[in-house]
């Protein structure tokens, strides 16, 4: 049966943090709540972690997984950025943005996209996920909650412990975070692509 913790959305409180932290470093898989939806995450080079994701998510080995990172320096330890992309993401992070960049030698190569060789990071403007990156020290490996075949993410923090109480190990429940995952902007290429539309204002990337 996976944790439950009730997280205040204003003043996390420490201990439950710590304990969620923890659990991470163990190798838990947990359901979090970001400025956009609701996520799944594990530890950077957790291959059950990342194995349980496709695996709820019923994904292939194209996905991107998604980095989710503190602050722009740890961002910068794993993607290769030149000088305009730097300042088009420093000016929109933290936010509901998702950037696809090639990927540094510190990113594990099952997370990398099989051809490209990247991999997706941002920057979440939300308290409890911030605060739970602070306590952890390193990026969340993370992917959306959506279940296959449905069109939208589950919003309750209760909802998704009941539903996914043997597939999960913990479970943060800081109220409803949306429905509308981040808008995905792919760097790769050279130029800004925009590939899903989302939460983030498409319009300084078009």
């Amino acid at each position: 049966m996976a944790k439950y913790f009730d997280v205040h959305p204003d003043n996390p409180q420490p201990r439950s943090i710590a304990q969620v932290a923890d659990s991470v470093r163990s190798g838990a898989l947990i359901a979090y709540p970001t400025d956009s939806c609701y996520a799944l995450g594990c530890r950077l080079g957790s291959r059950d972690g990342i194995d349980r994701i496709r695996s709820i998510r019923q994904l292939d080995n194209r996905h991107h997984f998604t980095l989710v990172c503190q602050d722009f320096a740890q961002l910068g330890q794993f993607v290769q950025i030149d000088n305009d992309v730097f300042r088009a993401i420093k000016a929109s992070t933290p936010g509901s943005y998702t950037f696809i960049l090639p990927a540094t030698r510190e990113v594990p190569r099952m997370l990398q996209h099989p051809k490209k060789k990247t991999v997706g990071v941002r920057i979440p403007d939300h308290v409890v996920t911030q605060a739970l990156l602070t306590e952890l020290g390193e990026p969340l490996l993370s992917s959306t909650l959506l279940l296959p075949g449905e069109e939208e993410p589950m919003t309750q923090g209760w909802e998704i412990k009941d539903r996914l109480d043997h597939v999960v190990d913990a479970v943060i429940d800081s109220g409803d975070c949306g429905t509308e995952p981040t808008t995905v902007v792919d760097f790769s290429g050279g130029g800004a692509e925009i590939v899903r539309y989302g939460a983030g204002d498409p319009e300084r990337f078009e």
